[in-house]
């Protein structure tokens, strides 16, 4: 007989925790037991569910690093006795969370199954329900006494995707997410259908668990658009202490060849600025120097992005810069996928 799989649910707040003031219209969080009440269906799983909920919620518009470390610390505290975590978290910046912790939970063998809600939970039509249940099956998920999914994934709406390939595409539609570059991992209809070859594999020797908390965030985001000026430029690169850029280019990684444009950048990166290529683009990868106008960044030695999304590279940025990677080092380590962010 199986025994009953022990799932940590970690609620930060978001709308899948509120309820409506009838008065005044306004969401606001509500007590974590209520939130498993108004799920009886819950009791039906064969599983054994706790629940550790922030001191105070946040609107997932108030996410930042210190977060992230309190998230990845609940993780590492209950890491032994727990065999898959569930973390309800506002939808806004849900990719954002969801690829900082694929990297800050380094040798991670369970599953981290980030989730929400685009109505309340207490709402007629909610798909509250549906995301929480099925995020806690798949977190109990297990083949030959291990969890199937041993990485960072974020459900929503039917599917399980891999949370640094992550992108939040609606503000409306229960659909609310896309992972334009990366199959889901796993699908739910009458049954789930989990897709082997999409997980990532981990290797037979399993290393523990590596908890890193330090996110560097002298990290910046510039995205192109046409009539960019060199005044914004020029501002942008040389804020103080800035250690790396996150630059949004056209296509598969083109720029403008403007003289002032590509000077100003190779001045950048000589003073030691790491800048990242990635597309605009929802779908698709960066290919440096398969057009002119890449080809030039490319010798400028830009970092390339391939197919990483924004959020991702945000974040990985983030993590490296706090491991304390080494400035030479820190192009090649970012072009290799550390956790199946990037091919």
């Amino acid at each position: 007989m199986q025994k009953r799989t022990n799932i940590l649910l970690i609620y930060t707040g978001g709308t899948i925790g509120m309820v409506k003031d009838y008065q005044t219209g306004a969401l606001k969080a509500f007590n974590f037991e209520e939130l498993i009440k108004n799920i009886p269906e819950l009791d039906q799983l064969d599983c054994t569910l706790k629940g550790i909920s922030f001191e105070k919620p946040i609107d997932s518009s108030n996410m930042n690093p210190g977060y992230w470390a309190m998230i990845a610390s609940i993780i590492e505290e209950h890491y032994a006795e727990n065999d898959g975590f569930v973390v309800l978290h506002g939808s806004d910046t849900m990719s954002y969370s969801a690829s900082a912790l694929s990297f800050m939970l380094e040798h991670l063998d369970k599953p981290v199954i980030f989730t929400g809600s685009q109505l309340p939970i207490g709402d007629l039509r909610t798909d509250a329900k549906e995301n929480l249940i099925t995020s806690i099956e798949i977190a109990a998920l297990q083949e030959k006494g291990k969890p199937v999914v041993q990485e960072v994934g974020l459900y929503f709406e039917y599917k399980l995707y891999r949370g640094n390939r992550t992108t939040k595409i609606n503000a409306e539609h229960f659909e609310a997410f896309a992972s334009l570059n990366h199959p889901p991992l796993v699908e739910s209809g009458v049954h789930l259908k989990v897709h082997q070859t999409h997980l990532i594999k981990r290797p037979i020797k399993n290393k523990t668990l590596t908890v890193h908390k330090e996110m560097d965030n002298r990290v910046a985001v510039l995205k192109l658009f046409p009539g960019l000026n060199q005044n914004v430029l020029h501002a942008l690169l040389n804020i103080p202490d800035l250690k790396a850029l996150v630059m949004e280019t056209y296509g598969a990684g083109n720029a403008p060849m403007d003289d002032w444009f590509l000077e100003e950048l190779k001045r950048a990166v000589k003073n030691g600025l790491h800048i990242i290529n990635v597309t605009q683009c929802s779908g698709g990868s960066v290919s440096m120097g398969h057009y002119e106008t890449s080809e030039r960044l490319k010798e400028m030695q830009l970092i390339n992005g391939k197919d990483i999304t924004t959020e991702a590279a945000i974040t990985k940025a983030m993590y490296l810069l706090g491991t304390g990677v080494p400035d030479k080092l820190f192009k090649t380590i970012f072009e290799t996928p550390l956790r199946g962010e990037m091919v």
